[in-house]
């Protein structure tokens, strides 16, 4: 194991440097939520034009970077563009290493703003938390990474030789699309020895964490039909099985008694987790009173290690319009989170395997739109990892804690083949209640104020490595 680094002189510096930026990270970080930048084609692409163009600002605000560009790449297999993203590109001087700083500036929609207790894109503060779309996820990483430069340049000075880039996605909640394409494009400018992915969380609001572990994921739509047409449930109902009959049959099959994956194929990891008890699951999930978690084993191994599925969308008659019908046809959206070692590709082969077998009464079952991607497992041994636990632990105050989390970044992939030789290391802002992609999405302040300083620490004492040495 490695030993820990020790303080170094200018860490009071760097940390006294931090606490002075917070209220202006916080402003900027209140700027960047009043914008509404969604990549979906339904919303205003104007605003995440707007986003774009403030990120760059921010960057270019530093004085750090050499060149601070909007770009687009395409979307391969397409004749459309990406949305726009940031490339901010500092070169290294006198033998230093190169870190590349990650995150993205687009954000889930809002949901029915009636759940919020303040509008989605008005940041508000209270008890300790900024509340607002995109304020955890991901716009504090993107804040994070500025705040952490500034402080770093404001004390280091002339003295600050490391390379850096900052890449600064506009597409991450929509899929990434011209991620890969993007990497491609820039590649030379993106190279780094190691890569800081802002886009994760924390054990807890006073515990860091570094990802170490995530799934994969298999999302796709599914259309069940029965009938050419619809007819009367009375003058044909129970003889004739309707698309919702057939879809409800269908997709119990997906689980066993339990809630656990019943999908022979979806396999699972065995590796020891920390203790976690269904106390703090029920708290940190919302878990009703009388409902009761699913799934064997411990709980961290089921959100980690195991599969899950979850009907996430599904098109038929609503309750509003209801009438006496036998539906044709029924469509749903099904997210399946694959355990880390095996491909979203085999996950999906199995589901689809599945469910063409046990589709009842005949029905007529067609797969679309269908998105994969793959979990990631980080090699701990590396220098990076142990600059950035030391970092984390002068940072927070405490050891930070190994995690694996159950969502997926499946760029991640993307990463390690255009940059094999580069260290990833998956951080993040959020903690187990900052409820991202929910609405009352939220930031814990002194979360946020201790991964800044984190991550300044780790940019100083990069600067102080030589690149050969690392």
């Amino acid at each position: 194991m490695t030993s820990p680094v020790p303080p170094r002189e200018s860490d009071a510096a760097v940390l006294e440097a931090v606490a002075t930026g917070i209220p202006s990270a916080l402003s900027d970080l209140g700027h960047l939520v009043r914008i509404p930048g969604m990549a979906w084609p339904a919303f205003d692409q104007t605003q995440l034009e707007r986003s774009a163009e403030a990120v760059a600002a921010l960057a270019s605000g530093t004085g750090v970077f050499d060149e601070v560009r909007v770009l687009r790449a395409a979307i391969p297999g397409t004749d459309e563009q990406g949305q726009p993203a940031v490339l901010a590109t500092r070169a290294a001087r006198n033998g230093k290493p190169t870190i590349l700083l990650y995150a993205h500036h687009d954000v889930q929609p809002p949901g029915d703003d009636a759940l919020w207790e303040t509008p989605p894109f008005e940041p508000t503060v209270r008890d300790g938390r900024l509340y607002g779309r995109g304020a955890a996820d991901d716009k504090a990483g993107i804040m994070s990474h500025i705040a952490s430069i500034r402080a770093v340049s404001e004390v280091l000075g002339d003295d600050l030789d490391l390379g850096i880039a900052m890449f600064i996605e506009g597409e991450e909640e929509y899929g990434s699309r011209s991620f890969a394409q993007f990497l491609s494009d820039n590649k030379d400018a993106l190279r780094a020895d190691a890569i800081v992915v802002a886009d994760s969380g924390n054990w807890d609001s006073v515990t860091p964490g570094l990802t170490v572990s995530l799934r994969g994921n298999a999302r796709f739509t599914m259309r069940v039909r029965t009938l050419d047409h619809a007819s009367h449930s009375g003058m044909f109902g129970g003889a004739v099985p309707d698309a919702m009959m057939a879809t409800v049959t269908l997709l119990s099959t997906l689980w066993n008694a339990d809630g656990s994956v019943a999908v022979e194929g979806m396999t699972e990891r065995d590796a020891p987790t920390p203790e976690y008890t269904e106390a703090t699951l029920r708290d940190e999930a919302g878990l009703l009173p009388g409902t009761t978690p699913i799934g064997g084993g411990t709980i961290l191994s089921r959100i980690w290690n195991k599969p899950s599925v979850t009907v996430i969308g599904i098109d038929a008659t609503s309750v509003a319009a209801a009438s006496n019908t036998l539906l044709p046809e029924v469509t749903v959206v099904i997210s399946a989170r694959v355990a880390p070692g095996q491909t979203g590709r085999e996950a999906y082969d199995a589901l689809e395997s599945h469910l063409r077998a046990h589709a009842p009464f005949g029905a007529d079952i067609t797969f679309s739109d269908i998105d994969l991607g793959d979990g990631f497992l980080v090699d701990t041994s590396g220098w990076a990892v142990a600059l950035t636990r030391d970092a984390m632990r002068d940072g927070y105050g405490v050891p930070p804690v190994d995690l694996g989390v159950g969502g997926s970044i499946p760029f991640i992939a993307d990463l390690v083949r255009e940059f094999p030789d580069a260290q990833i290391l998956v951080t993040g802002v959020e903690d187990p209640h900052s409820r991202a992609h929910s609405p009352n999405e939220s930031l814990h302040l002194d979360t946020f104020r201790h991964a800044i300083a984190t991550e300044a620490l780790l940019l100083a004492r990069m600067n102080d490595e030589e690149r050969g040495a690392v």
